[in-house]
């Protein structure tokens, strides 16, 4: 038995059946997909080319999309932003580009995860897994929704926090960028998505005013702000929610 068939077998996915769309050129890298995440009841779309995934996704409806940048036919930047035109499927692309604006990029073009090659089936199996949990959320936290992490508790009816038995008092600017991460866990979000989402602006600093905001929020609502467990830092790019730490 390989590594990924027993890390699979010890840590099965609960979420049920799934189609899965992998495309890549690679036939090898197909197969260690296949190996990393696959379940019996699986479906399992197989494309070779940018074309020919975008026709799968559209005729088929996947629930996860796997994506490799290096395509043949079309950049793999421009096959994610296609993708993201004509579905919701969590898209997890996998990438030797590993700069900043690289990562950026893909996350602007709808992407909700990298994984840099080479890569562990571990690491793998747990982006997607994090990535169909959050695909079988709410878009965004109901009215009357209640997040329960540890001994943090976000009320998003009442717009109250506590730690613990303690109320935490945040600003309406934190509440806000709260409400933005917690409503996309497992996400990364870049700056810029997260400066429009909190101050709906276009122009200014997103890096600047955001440091700012998460150093005071990780303070208010992290047991040990400078070893966050919920608000992590993906440097350079952005921040994401996480909820399996």
């Amino acid at each position: 038995m390989t590594d990924a068939e027993q890390s699979s077998r010890e840590a099965p996915d609960s979420l049920g059946p799934r189609t899965v769309l992998v495309i890549d050129d690679e036939p090898k890298i197909r197969d260690v997909v296949r190996v990393a995440l696959g379940e019996p009841s699986d479906r399992w779309l197989d494309a070779g080319t940018g074309a020919e995934g975008l026709a799968l996704a559209n005729a088929e409806h996947p629930d996860l999309i796997v994506l490799d940048l290096g395509l043949p036919d079309i950049d793999g930047l421009e096959v994610c932003r296609r993708l993201r035109a004509i579905t919701m499927a969590p898209i997890v692309v996998l990438s030797a580009r590993d700069t900043e604006r690289d990562k950026v990029a893909l996350l602007d073009a709808g992407a909700d995860d990298y994984v840099t090659k080479p890569f562990g089936p571990s690491e793998l199996q747990a982006r997607v897994r994090a990535q169909l949990r959050r695909a079988r959320m709410p878009a965004g936290p109901p009215d009357d929704h209640l997040i329960v992490l540890g001994d943090l508790e976000v009320d998003i009816h009442r717009r109250t926090v506590t730690r613990g038995e303690k109320a935490v008092h945040l600003t309406p600017t934190e509440w806000a960028l709260l409400i933005a991460l917690a409503s996309s866990p497992g996400r990364t979000l870049t700056h810029d998505q997260l400066f429009h989402a909190v101050w709906g602006k276009s122009y200014g600093q997103p890096q600047q005013y955001l440091r700012v905001y998460i150093t005071h929020l990780r303070k208010k609502i992290e047991a040990e702000p400078y070893a966050p467990r919920f608000i992590i830092t993906e440097p350079g790019v952005g921040y994401r929610f996480e909820v399996d730490r």
